[in-house]
C-alpha cells in the first residue's frame, strides 16, 4: 500500500487541504491501513513539490481530527480514526442541538439546518 496524492494546481482547494483530504479519504476507506507509516513532512513536501509548512499544516489538521497520530521520533501513522471521528462528530452535533434549542428552534428546524449544511458541504451526493 502506498500513499497516493496528486495536487491539482487549478483546484479551488488550497494544496494543504488537498493533502489533508486525500490522506483522510485513503485512511477512512482502508486504502491506508491503521498503523501505516506516513512519509516525513519534509519527504512528502519534496515529493509533491510543496513547502514543508504546507504539509505540516495538513498533518496538524489530520492529527486534530484523529486521522493520524505522531509518535515522536518514530514518525507519523494512520490512527484508528473511526472511533475518534465518530466521537468528535457526536460532540459537535450535541453542541449544535443545545445551541439550536437555546435559540428557540424546533427539532424540525434544527434538522433542516443540519440537512442544508450537509448539502452545502457534501453537495448533492451527501
Amino acid at each position: 500500500m502506498t500513499l497516493k496524492i496528486d495536487i491539482d494546481e487549478g483546484a479551488g482547494d488550497a494544496p494543504y487541504e488537498q493533502v489533508r483530504a486525500r490522506i483522510a479519504e485513503q485512511a477512512r476507506s482502508g486504502g491506508l491501513p491503521v498503523g501505516y507509516k506516513l512519509p516525513t513532512v519534509r519527504g512528502l513536501a519534496e515529493s509533491l513539490g510543496l513547502a514543508a509548512n504546507t504539509v505540516a499544516k495538513a498533518y496538524r489538521a489530520l492529527e486534530a481530527d484523529g486521522v493520524i497520530e505522531t509518535r515522536g521520533r518514530n514518525g507519523t501513522f494512520v490512527a484508528a480514526a473511526g472511533d475518534a471521528a465518530a466521537r468528535a462528530a457526536a460532540t459537535e452535533a450535541r453542541a449544535f442541538a443545545e445551541r439550536a434549542r437555546r435559540l428557540g428552534l424546533s427539532e424540525a428546524d434544527a434538522l433542516a439546518a443540519v440537512r442544508d449544511a450537509v448539502r452545502a458541504v457534501y453537495g448533492d451526493a451527501g
